[in-house]
């Protein structure tokens, strides 16, 4: 993603904090392939501006990033998304845990049988990645 290219994606919620819903952007961004490893990110000024966001947020959300090893700052360097490979794996699993924790959640009520429910899941799964040109969010698709 370009320092100016994909910003307006973000769609702030009421209830999480600001500085919160920046970081899991970053790591939805990166996982998708919006993002790369070792990419320079935006200034926390430039964030700022372009989430129209407070810039103590902005620095708030870099820290955040920082103390979880998803960004990299050296110096006077810009930040960047770390190339370490064991960061960016576990941050796949925290989305895809956060995303199955939801599904389990909502669908549990209705009390569905786990094998008809792991049927229907990966034929919802199979045909929206036929409509949508076999374009998921990265990573390999399992049986």
């Amino acid at each position: 993603m370009k320092t100016n290219e994909g910003w307006t994606e973000v769609a702030f919620n009421g209830r999480d904090p600001v500085y919160l819903q920046v970081v899991k952007f970053f790591k939805e961004q990166l996982v998708i392939g919006k993002m790369e490893a070792g990419q320079i990110i935006p200034s926390r000024r430039e964030l700022g501006a372009l989430l129209k966001i407070n810039p103590n947020t902005a620095q708030k959300a870099y820290k955040e990033m920082e103390e979880q090893q998803l960004i990299v700052t050296e110096g006077n360097s810009p930040s960047r998304i770390t190339m370490d490979e064991n960061v960016l794996r576990a941050i796949r699993a925290e989305l895809i845990g956060e995303a199955v924790e939801a599904f389990v959640a909502s669908v549990r009520k209705i009390d569905v049988p786990v094998e008809e429910l792991l049927e229907l899941v990966k034929h919802k799964y199979t045909e929206d990645k036929q409509l949508n040109g076999g374009k998921q969010g990265g990573g390999a698709q399992h049986d």
